[in-house]
C-alpha cells in the first residue's frame, strides 16, 4: 500500500542543521572520536550514519569507523512480514569489540527495530557501549528503549506514517507526515 506525504515537518536545511547538532552531541558524549563506530540500520540509517561520520571528520579531523547493519533475521515480526526474507549484507569496517557504537536509524517508533539491531550487533562483537541516534522519535514505544540522540520529537497518532527522506535514496532531505492510500 503506497504512502503519500501530506505535511512537511522538516525541510532540507533544517535536516542538515539537525545532523550537525547530532554529530556535536555524539562528540560531547564520547571523549575519544577514534573509538566511535557509526552503524546505519538499513535502509535510511545508512546514509544518515555516513553523513554523521563526514560531519565528525569535519569537526574533529578524525575518520570514524562506519558500517551498515541488516536486521532482517533479528526481527520479532519476521513471520508476519515474509516467510523468506531477502537478506542484505551487513558491512562494518572493523571489529566492534571495545568500540562506542552508535546505531543510526531514521525513525524510532515501537523500539523493536532498535532491539533487533542490538541483537545483530552483539553477534558481531562486544562493544564498550551501544548508543542510538535517530532523526525522528515519534513515540508509541512498546519496549523500554530510548534514543541517546534525537533530531526531532514528533508526536504522532499511531495511524500516521512518518517519512524520512534522504537525498542519497530519495533525491531530497526532509521529514513528512504521510498517510496510506
Amino acid at each position: 500500500m503506497p504512502v503519500v506525504a501530506k505535511k512537511q515537518i522538516v525541510d532540507g536545511s533544517v535536516f542538515e542543521r539537525t545532523l550537525t547538532r547530532i554529530a556535536h552531541e555524539i562528540l560531547e558524549k564520547n571523549t575519544d572520536p577514534k573509538n566511535i563506530c557509526l552503524v546505519g540500520i538499513k535502509t535510511r540509517g545508512i546514509p544518515i550514519a555516513k553523513r554523521l561520520a563526514a560531519k565528525i571528520k569535519k569537526i574533529e579531523g578524525v575518520d570514524v569507523m562506519t558500517g551498515d547493519l541488516d536486521i532482517s533475521l533479528y526481527r520479532d515480526d519476521l513471520t508476519e512480514l515474509d516467510r523468506s526474507p531477502t537478506l542484505q549484507s551487513t558491512n562494518i569496517e572493523g571489529d566492534v569489540t571495545g568500540m562506542d557504537v552508535v546505531l543510526v536509524d531514521d525513525v524510532i517508533f515501537t523500539g523493536r527495530t532498535a532491539r533487533a539491531a542490538m541483537d545483530a550487533l552483539i553477534d558481531l562483537g562486544r562493544p564498550r557501549t551501544i548508543q542510538l541516534a535517530v532523526m525522528v522519535d515519534r513515540g508509541h514505544r512498546e519496549l523500554p528503549i530510548r534514543p541517546d540522540y534525537v533530531g526531532k520529537n514528533i508526536p504522532t497518532a499511531k495511524s500516521e506514517i512518518v517519512l524520512v527522506r534522504v537525498k542519497e535514496i530519495d533525491g531530497q532531505d526532509g521529514v513528512y507526515i504521510g498517510v496510506k492510500q
